[in-house]
């Protein structure tokens, strides 16, 4: 599995199937079983308990997209890789002078 983390400079525009744009912050994307899947938090959040999205690349026509995983086994499968990479990346000493 291979993974990149990104910084909150990363931003990535995404275009709903209403034509609707909206800004998402690239955490990261990660390698699963052999399919590429993005992490990604929206700029512009209602309600501090909203997470991040999870999205997989498919190339479609030489483009990239970005598809919704519609699979409940395989969300749940590459959300519990996302949350263990991107705690895996918390430096939890950090800031911490004892």
């Amino acid at each position: 599995m291979s993974e990149e983390i990104f910084g909150e400079d990363e931003i990535i525009v995404l275009t709903d199937e209403d034509g609707k744009e909206e800004k998402f912050i690239i955490l990261c994307i990660i390698e699963y079983n052999g399919a590429q899947y993005y992490a990604l938090l929206p700029e512009k959040q209602d309600d501090e308990d909203d997470g991040y999205v999870i999205l997989r690349a498919e190339e479609e026509e030489g483009e990239t997209m970005l598809v919704t995983v519609d699979d409940e086994d395989e969300f749940n499968e590459v959300a519990a890789e996302i949350d263990d990479y991107l705690n895996s990346e918390i430096d939890y000493d950090e800031g911490n002078d004892e």
